[in-house]
């Protein structure tokens, strides 16, 4: 619990003072970042990971297309939701509107950010339960692996519209699924263990359907040369950032 619990508030805060204070004025081309970081952790680490744990393949590929289709549902309830808000209300919604479309995407990230967290937290758990020193290990290397993430989660979070006192909170909170992971994982290993693929593939489905659906669309919208080549480059950034700091975590 100590480990979960120092571990993300670390990587959190350290995420937090980074995003607020050098990226607080530069969100909007921050979120190029955020998408290299988000696919980059998907597809090269954490679905990597859930294919090698010996799971059905099949299997896990039900579980990312459902996640993908649970994704989408999400953001369809929001985008009924917030029509049926301002429906009839006589207002254009041309000015600050795309920030208030972008919103879904800061909730959906939540969602995604939390499941990630809670799989942290099991996996922490094993490993103190083999060896405290490994533990110790896996809960640094975490911390590390979790510090760029939780900076795309931040972008995100500051392009939707959230405060930055809100998206500390919300992050926050999600981090503290780790401590339930931990739990879990603590009492129930063996089921918890089984589970691990599974959260990884639904919690990657997630950040790939956020920033293919919302992100990548933001940026297709600035589509001069001028933009372009600072998008792919913190696009490549987000990649190498994540190939490095989890190069060694197994």
């Amino acid at each position: 619990m100590l480990a979960t619990t120092i571990g993300g508030v670390i990587s959190l805060t350290a995420a937090a003072v980074f995003s607020f204070t050098l990226l607080a004025k530069v969100v909007e081309r921050m979120v190029s970042l955020s998408v290299g970081i988000m696919l980059s952790t998907s597809l090269l680490h954490a679905l990597p990971e859930a294919f090698e744990s010996g799971a059905d393949p099949r299997t896990l590929f039900a579980t990312l297309l459902g996640g993908l289709l649970a994704f989408f549902m999400l953001e369809k309830l929001a985008i009924l939701r917030h029509s049926h808000h301002h429906e009839g209300d006589g207002h254009h919604h041309s000015h600050g509107h795309d920030k208030r479309e972008a919103g879904k995407a800061g909730w959906m990230i939540l969602v995604g950010d939390g499941m990630h967290n809670f799989t942290d937290g099991i996996l922490i758990a094993a490993a103190f339960l083999a060896d405290p020193g490994l533990g110790i290990v896996t809960g640094v290397a975490i911390i590390a692996h979790e510090i760029p993430q939780e900076i795309g989660d931040f972008i995100v979070l500051l392009n939707a519209g959230f405060s930055r006192t809100r998206a500390y909170i919300y992050n926050l909170l999600c981090s503290l699924l780790a401590v339930a992971g931990g739990l879990l994982g603590y009492y129930t290993l063996d089921k918890a263990s089984g589970m691990i693929p599974y959260v990884l593939v639904f919690a990657s489905s997630g950040f790939i359907y956020i920033a293919v659906s919302d992100l990548m669309p933001q940026m297709q919208r600035r589509a001069t040369l001028q933009e372009t080549i600072p998008q792919v480059l913190l696009i490549a950034l987000g990649v190498c950032i994540v190939l490095f700091l989890t190069a060694h975590r197994h």
